[in-house]
């Protein structure tokens, strides 16, 4: 990788003209919040039950007192014996949010196929203290579109990501916001899935400020479960 390198006036000029556009992200973001924020809310209507280290739990008893959840998708499907490398990723940054997010009324945990028990050990693997539930024989998983029947992937096409997707598999990441009223109903407020996930990707934020950005060969060939680094 080969720059250019010139006076500190010089590359001030640069900077400066980069901060402009920086700027205009950051208004064009701010109103992309703003219009997420007015999007219509759907209320939850069936009656999902997880398997949690307290026993069975509905969806609204995982808010844990709380009017807000953010649930992490997390791939890791019945008979896998760890979860999605991208997805402990995701997870990584978990434990240093939920230490704010708890203080303003936000609960933040994630929900995966696998077993309870199988989530667990692969849990304390990795030294995660976040929640982690499981959706086993739930249609939770596939009513918000992150794990697909055999045979919708073989039909050639899942409803991923809104039905913006051309890849195929059985698992995939995604990101849901839900709201708990006073009266108890729970509300879908938000999804996202494919790049969205990258929300939770503090680390790439950061690479993106580093001189080399984020210096991938192929997506996220790079990345591995932080205990598998060498």
């Amino acid at each position: 990788m080969q720059h250019p390198v010139v006076s500190h006036n010089d590359w001030l000029t640069a900077r400066r003209a980069l901060l402009k556009a920086e700027k205009e992200l950051t208004r064009h973001r701010d109103e992309v919040a703003q219009k997420r924020l007015a999007l219509p809310w759907v209320r939850i209507e069936k009656e999902y039950v997880f398997d949690t280290l307290d026993g069975p739990r509905a969806l609204t008893d995982l808010f844990d007192g709380r009017s807000q959840l953010l649930v992490q998708h997390f791939m890791f499907a019945p008979g896998w014996k760890e979860g999605c490398p991208s997805c402990s990723y995701m997870a990584d940054h978990t434990d240093g949010l939920n230490k704010h997010l708890a203080h303003h009324d936000v609960t933040m945990l994630a929900v995966s196929r696998a077993p309870l028990a199988d989530i667990e050990r692969y849990r304390k693997r990795m030294g995660w203290q976040f929640k982690w539930v499981s959706s086993f024989g739930s249609d939770f998983n596939y009513d918000f579109r992150v794990s697909f029947t055999p045979e919708e992937v073989a039909s050639g096409h899942i409803d991923y990501n809104f039905g913006e997707w051309h890849e195929l598999g059985e698992e995939w990441p995604g990101v849901s916001a839900f709201y708990k009223d006073d009266a108890g109903q729970v509300f879908r407020t938000y999804s996202t899935f494919g790049r969205g996930v990258e929300v939770m990707m503090g680390t790439y934020n950061m690479l993106d400020l580093a001189p080399k950005g984020r210096n991938e060969a192929e997506g996220m060939d790079w990345v591995r479960r932080h205990d598998r680094y060498e």
